[in-house]
């Protein structure tokens, strides 16, 4: 099948109506960007707990763009860019849907859609927020893959130390930050709208959040894309496993690539002994002042391989003796991480038992990805809740999709994050979900094929899916 051409020749650039909406209840005041000069922002409160309203509410901070084309707006477009601990307002205001990445689909999107961004619960701008103590989320000393008693020890210890620090300072909302808990804050988003129904953009994590929308509200979606799915109803161990093989695969092609590349600055040299030889033995890095552990370079590595755009900067990174710009980029590091790995033991407890279950899972990782295996999401997100001292909400389980209209569903072959599987097993839970692969390089459609880009952007305006059995690239 003919690619772009195949995805969308069945789609007309049709209005769907949009449902009759009740007033909006919002507030919406300037907060122009550089990138969004319309840019305008308002904040919702939710409850912490809705069982109990005595703990108190959560203000959640929104932005929005609206509609170019005022006369033909469909209504609310809801963006959530990942993470989990990402910035939808971030998003919004940096112009996430106009940047030269995104490209061509920015104009629809911008004619026929408010576009909204909203931080959840806990994150970012969120009010409170989960606060812990930098220092404290990662030592150098501590591997996360532990091989004696002595070692699994620390590590459990280093866990929970982390996980009471946050409690400590964040309260009642630490253990309240599951993607269920979440999706009703997104229904309680769509009422302050004044929308009947919603249209969602989900990448990565967005994915699992607007799944999980979708099981619980099916009769208020309008059309929701899933791109970069996160399965999950996937067992752990087995997610694991599965990510470090399409880790690994993206770093063979990337190594691929810079073969035959002229932007690759190591071009001609053997770059999977450098980055084994970084990984390894680990590498003196200015930007910290220490020498960098190999888990944080290959957390820096990784983040690289999400858009083949990124692979020049790269191999420069690669090539660069005292490592600095991988040391700056290690995903440890991040301000968001706080938000990650507790929203992260919510959703995706660890599942080990104890040192034989975990060096078990290990061996196993190694086998599939001999040379990135010592980081990948899973691994970090999972593994890193082993003695965390807060119960998960929402550990992995099904979201069947029943009553909804149909959902587009994006996976791609050669994502290092969310393999294609994931994709395929999201779509077998959805009721008339319609899987668009895609079979070029890089994390997400919307950031890495023209094609998908496209598909999602007719199918967001229109309502109407691909053909079953189109794909991308």
């Amino acid at each position: 099948m003919n690619l772009a051409a195949a995805v969308l020749a069945v789609l007309p650039l049709i209005s769907a109506p949009a449902p009759a909406a009740a007033a909006s209840t919002l507030t919406w005041t300037p907060c122009a960007t550089a990138a969004e000069p319309t840019a305008q922002c308002s904040q919702v409160d939710v409850p912490i707990d809705r069982q109990h309203p005595e703990l108190g509410t959560v203000r959640l901070p929104l932005a929005r763009v609206p509609a170019t084309d005022p006369a033909h707006r469909i209504g609310s477009l809801l963006v959530n860019p990942g993470g989990p601990g990402g910035s939808g307002v971030d998003f919004v205001q940096a112009g996430g849907l106009s940047t030269p990445v995104v490209g061509k689909i920015s104009g629809t999107l911008r004619e026929r859609f408010d576009i909204v961004g909203f931080d959840p619960r806990g994150v970012w701008l969120s009010s409170p927020r989960v606060t812990c103590d930098p220092a404290k989320n990662y030592d150098p000393k501590i591997s996360s893959f532990p091989t004696t008693r002595a070692q699994y020890d620390a590590y459990v210890g280093h866990n929970r130390a982390f996980g009471e620090d946050c409690l400590a300072k964040t309260g009642p909302l630490f253990g309240r930050v599951d993607t269920q808990s979440a999706a009703e804050d997104v229904d309680a988003i769509r009422v302050a709208l004044g929308e009947q129904k919603i249209s969602w953009l989900g990448l990565s994590y967005g994915t699992e959040l607007g799944a999980v929308y979708a099981s619980k509200h099916p009769d208020r979606v309008r059309t929701m894309v899933l791109d970069g799915v996160v399965d999950h109803a996937r067992p752990l161990r087995q997610a694991m496993i599965e990510e470090a093989a399409a880790t690994e695969d993206s770093l063979r092609r990337f190594v691929s690539w810079c073969d035959r590349s002229a932007e690759c600055a190591l071009r001609g040299k053997n770059v999977l002994a450098r980055y084994d030889d970084l990984v390894t033995n680990g590498a003196y890095a200015k930007a910290i002042g220490r020498k960098a552990t190999g888990e944080e370079l290959a957390s820096a590595a990784y983040s690289y391989l999400y858009m083949p755009k990124q692979w020049p900067a790269l191999s420069r990174a690669l090539a660069n003796p005292d490592s600095s710009e991988l040391a700056q980029h290690s995903q440890f590091a991040g301000e968001t991480y706080a938000a990650y790995r507790a929203i992260g033991c919510q959703d995706f407890p660890s599942p080990f038992t104890g040192l034989a279950d975990l060096r078990a899972t290990v061996g196993a990782i190694r086998a599939v990805a001999p040379h990135s295996w010592r980081y990948t999401e899973y691994w970090d997100l999972s593994a890193g809740c082993t003695g965390w001292p807060v119960p998960p909400r929402n550990p992995p389980q099904p979201h069947p999709v029943h009553g909804a209209p149909p959902i587009l569903v994006v996976g791609g072959a050669h994502d290092p994050a969310t393999p294609l599987p994931w994709a395929r097993g999201l779509a077998a839970s959805i009721d008339r979900s319609v899987l668009l692969p895609y079979y070029e390089d890089g994390h997400t459609g919307l950031f890495n094929s023209e094609c998908v880009r496209q598909a999602e952007a007719r199918y967001l305006v229109t309502g109407v899916t691909p053909v079953r059995g189109a794909f991308c690239g």
